[in-house]
């Protein structure tokens, strides 16, 4: 006996809109996820204020990512989020140093500034240049410039590959609260200038070196580039920068494996490895 008319219309229609939705999801995956190579970017005014999100690990990533941002410029990135898994306390403690270390830095060469002889000043619109210069780019250190948000392990030391999908799963839903926004010093307060608002702004940059919680962070920031979710895509934030472990020399980590074709930058410590990036890795010698 033949299927009812309505039957098949129904059917028809579902398979319809499946494909119409995977479609859609298809060029839109297309449109946010970086070309084979990164490309260079139109010059555009640096904003006052940015915020980077540099997601931790524990132990040897620690150690490499906190040499990697050695030199950071705190002019620049003016508010930093650091993700560390729940118990990875050392993580937490070395965060705590890395920006002591940076207010340290910042007083000696101010210091040196005031021993050396002084530059004639430059006048512009009765403003000397040296003080419209620093009042434009201030140094952005202290507690109020950084922050330090704690996720779930995606996987914790033995746990059954069974739970592991659920565990991630967690993960991945705690991950989007630390990208949309860095907690106001006073609950409930509206941002009163360009610093406190970066801060409550998706994060212009996130930085990784290959942790398994950085996996699950950058998916969520697919998914907010994906939906875009206060202009994540269309603003140009939640852009990425991944690079591979200084021990990986002959192969990719499984992270690098799988963000190798979703980071919008993937930086590889040997030369061997910019062969295996799928094409987009780049090899800009020893980095730590």
């Amino acid at each position: 006996m033949a299927a009812p008319l309505t039957s098949l219309f129904s059917i028809s229609f579902a398979l319809a809109l499946l494909a119409t939705l995977l479609v859609a999801a298809t060029l839109r995956l297309l449109a946010i996820l970086p070309g084979q190579r990164a490309k260079p970017t139109q010059w555009r005014k640096r904003p006052l204020a940015t915020r980077v999100l540099i997601v931790l690990g524990s132990g040897g990533h620690t150690h490499e990512m906190f040499y990697l941002l050695r030199d950071l410029d705190v002019r620049k990135y003016t508010h930093r989020t650091y993700i560390v898994s729940s118990g990875d306390a050392f993580s937490a403690q070395r965060a705590v140093e890395f920006e002591a270390s940076l207010a340290e830095r910042e007083n000696a060469a101010q210091k040196k500034k005031k021993s050396e002889s002084q530059v004639p000043a430059v006048v512009v619109n009765g403003q000397t240049l040296a003080h419209k210069m620093s009042a434009q780019r201030q140094a952005c250190l202290g507690p109020e410039h950084y922050n330090i948000a704690v996720v779930p392990r995606a996987r914790k030391i033995h746990q059954s590959l069974v739970t592991t999908p659920f565990s991630v799963l967690y993960t991945l839903y705690k991950s989007f609260a630390p990208l949309l926004a860095a907690p106001p010093l006073l609950p409930h307060a509206p941002p009163s200038n360009p610093y406190e608002a970066a801060a409550a702004d998706l994060p212009d940059l996130i930085v990784t070196n290959g942790p398994a919680t950085a996996v699950v962070v950058i998916l969520a920031s697919l998914i907010l580039r994906f939906f875009g979710v206060r202009g994540a895509h269309s603003r140009n934030k939640c852009r990425t920068i991944y690079v591979e472990s200084f021990a990986r020399v002959k192969g990719l980590s499984l992270s690098g494996k799988l963000l190798s074709r979703v980071v919008d930058r993937f930086l590889v410590q040997w030369e061997e490895l910019e062969r295996k990036g799928g094409g987009r890795a780049e090899f800009w010698g020893i980095l730590v």
